[in-house]
This record gives structure tokens, C-alpha cells and sequence, in this order.
């Protein structure tokens, strides 16, 4: 039978998996995390860290032995070959999970929807998405809620696009330049288009609350959180060049770049393709989690930029 308060991390080292792991541990759950290589220098001693990597099975099945939750934050390294490496990842997740007894939690994405789910996105949207890694991740939700169907409980939460302290590979770190001082702040949207963030320690800690109501979860939840809502694409970069000093130069970013140079550079071919969440305002509808928890965890506009400035090394500790 699994522990109800032991939790196996897939991803523990990036930037929602490690989140989540310490928003797990403040409420006082062991966790298990199994990665590829040995443990970073810094990493967390009260996590028992075991060598696997997820695309082993039989690995994955002896880590999730007595646990209660899989927390499923594991990408392929460096984000390549997605088509054949995330669909095996999950489903080594949910045998293991099938195994032991324990609870899927999934890091949900916006980029699963396609334009009739807009402006704002239902929690029982259709996924209907034209992006390549947008189709894949659909059909990763969909054979969750197939394995929830089969008896293996399953959550989803969904929030907008992160920032915080150690939110890895993300948007905001296109907003500004990571390690070095903000001298230029980069507005990726136009300004009048509204966009939806949201703060990473918020987003873990939801997660975190929503585990732990056990017996009130369903057998297939997909949860949406609200997070922060920039109204006209101009409140975040505010909130930057606040926390910087004020000083700082407003941009528009270099979608032209993007354009002529996505062919050749694998990193701006995954930011062409998501442009088209940045066309218009999206937001996240959705009333379950107000339901389970009550009010979600949020951290203000400003202290949560000026915490992720000081996390990327921008600006000094006040």
C-alpha cells in the first residue's frame, strides 16, 4: 500500500519539480527524487535522491515503491526529441503509479488549446491545438484520463507562464538578460494584449494544498489556476523596471529575429511556434480549486518579480 505523505519527483531538479518538491516538504511529506546523474552540489538533503533515469521503467517502478504521489515534471533533456521520449516517460509514470496506489500530479501547459478555446479556458476546454509539442501534450492528458478511468488517480494543474526564483527555462528570461543587471526590460506582447502569469512558489504551493484534501480530489481532475493577470501586456514590465531601479529601457522583443533565424536555431524554433499565445489575451477560467482549497496561494505582482530578479541574478538582496 503506498504512504500517503511520500512522494516520488520526476524532474526534481528543474524548475516546477524542484518547487513542488519544497512546497512538499514544508507541509511535511519525505520526498523521493529520481534523476539521471548525481545530485547537484546544492542539492536539498532532506530529498533521498536515487539514480534512474525515466525513461527506464523497471527504474522508475523500484523508486515509486511505498509512495503516495508521482509528481510528473520531466522533460526530455535539453527539450529534445519529444515525439519519442514523453509519451514512454508517461506511461513508465502510470504503470509505477498503477503499481504502488499512488496519484499522478501533472504541471499542465496552456499550449494544449488552440483558438476555440479563447479568450478565456474553460477547465473542460476542448485541446485542440495545431503546435507540434501542443498535439503531444494533449495526448498526454488524454491518456491520463484514460489510466484515471482505469483506477489511477490523476491531477492537473494548469497556470500561466512561470517566473520565480528558480524557474529554470522560462518566458520571463526573455523579459530580462538572467545574471546580468536590467538595463533593458523586453515586452514580448504588444501592449493592449493581456497575458496570463503566474508565480512559481504560488503554483507549487496550490499544488501542494490540493494533495493534501486526499478523498475530496476526483478520480480525474484538471484544475486551473488564475495567477497573475497582466490586463494590457504592460504590468509585468512595470513591475520589472520597479524592482530594477526605474531606470531601465522598455523593448519591444525581436520577433523579426526569431523569424528570419528559427530554421536554424532550435531554441527560437520553440518560441515561433507558441507566438500565437501571445497574440491575444488567453486567461484561465475555472472555479475547482476555490472549491478544494479556497482562496489560491498569491504572492503580490511586485515582491514576486522582485524575488524572481534576485533568483536570476539580476538585481542584489535588498
Amino acid at each position: 500500500m503506498a504512504t500517503q505523505d511520500t512522494a516520488l519527483v520526476l524532474g526534481a531538479t528543474g524548475g516546477i519539480g524542484g518547487e513542488v518538491a519544497r512546497a512538499l516538504l514544508a507541509r511535511g511529506w519525505m520526498i523521493r527524487a529520481l534523476i539521471r546523474h548525481e545530485p547537484p552540489a546544492d542539492a536539498d538533503p532532506r530529498i533521498q535522491w536515487q539514480r534512474g533515469d525515466a525513461m527506464d521503467g523497471e527504474a522508475v517502478r523500484r523508486a515509486a515503491e511505498g509512495v503516495g504521489l508521482i509528481v510528473h515534471a520531466v522533460n526530455p533533456p535539453g527539450y529534445r526529441n519529444w515525439a519519442a521520449v514523453v509519451l514512454p516517460m508517461l506511461e513508465n509514470t502510470i504503470a509505477a503509479a498503477r503499481a504502488v496506489g499512488a496519484r499522478i500530479l501533472l504541471p499542465g501547459t496552456l499550449y494544449n488549446y488552440g483558438p476555440d478555446a479563447f479568450p478565456v479556458i474553460a477547465e473542460d476546454a476542448p485541446q485542440d491545438t495545431q503546435t507540434i509539442k501542443g498535439r503531444i501534450r494533449a495526448t498526454m492528458e488524454g491518456r491520463l484520463r484514460e489510466a484515471a478511468a482505469e483506477g489511477v488517480p490523476v491531477l492537473i494543474v494548469r497556470a500561466g507562464d512561470y517566473f520565480g526564483p528558480r524557474a529554470g527555462n522560462a518566458w520571463f528570461g526573455q523579459v530580462v538578460t538572467p545574471g546580468k543587471p536590467v538595463t533593458v526590460v523586453k515586452r514580448i506582447g504588444k501592449p493592449g494584449v493581456g497575458h496570463q502569469w503566474a508565480y512559481l512558489p504560488d503554483v507549487a504551493a496550490a499544488m501542494a494544498s490540493l494533495v493534501s484534501v486526499g478523498e475530496r480530489l476526483r478520480p480525474f481532475e484538471n484544475i486551473h489556476m488564475h495567477g497573475h493577470w497582466d490586463e494590457d501586456g504592460t504590468q509585468l514590465v512595470a513591475a520589472v523596471r520597479r524592482a530594477a531601479g526605474g531606470n531601465a529601457r522598455i523593448a519591444a522583443f525581436p520577433w523579426w529575429a526569431v523569424s528570419l533565424t528559427w530554421p536554424f536555431v532550435r531554441i527560437f524554433r520553440e518560441v515561433r511556434e507558441l507566438r500565437y499565445l501571445w497574440r491575444e489575451p488567453i486567461r484561465l477560467g475555472g472555479s475547482r480549486l476555490r472549491e478544494l482549497i479556497g482562496a489560491e496561494p498569491h504572492t503580490p505582482m511586485d515582491e514576486a518579480v522582485a524575488a524572481t530578479l534576485r533568483g536570476l541574478g539580476c538585481i542584489g538582496r535588498p
